[in-house]
């Protein structure tokens, strides 16, 4: 009897190991998916534009604290620009629209844009459709 107890003894503590090795493991990945989510854990955001040549000025847009980043972006006048958003921006932040330039787009992946030629200088907001995400694109 001693020994069949013991042998469930060890097992058990083999399953505990193990249940403990798997919950950490999924507390780990949840981690790393809320981290990844906030647009802490990516590099991406940073707005690219062309501004001396002429050519299309290519914006990227990601999200990070709950709002767009970077928040003001800085774009030439009578020169194309296409806006994209990464694949950290969600929800409603994936309907795009600049109010004053009559856009308003859904861009469901990252390889969606929003393309148009800014007729006038000034300071225009641009937000989701329903105004929690806005930033600024300045048209110099």
């Amino acid at each position: 009897m001693a020994w069949g107890a013991e042998g469930a003894g060890a097992g058990g503590k083999m399953k505990k190991t193990v249940l403990y090795a798997m919950l950490t493991l999924v507390l780990l990945v949840l981690g790393g998916l809320f981290f990844i989510s906030n647009g802490k854990g990516t590099s991406a955001g940073n707005a690219v534009s062309d501004l001396n040549t002429g050519s299309v000025q290519k914006i990227t847009l990601s999200m990070k604290n709950g709002n767009y980043y970077p928040q003001e972006i800085r774009v030439n006048v009578n020169q194309p620009v296409e806006i994209y958003l990464d694949g950290s921006v969600t929800g409603c932040f994936r309907d795009f629209t600049i109010r004053e330039f009559g856009i308003h787009q859904y861009l469901g992946t990252p390889q969606d844009k929003v393309t148009f030629t800014p007729t006038k200088t000034g300071t225009f907001i641009f937000a989701c459709s329903m105004s929690m995400g806005t930033g600024k694109i300045i048209v110099e």
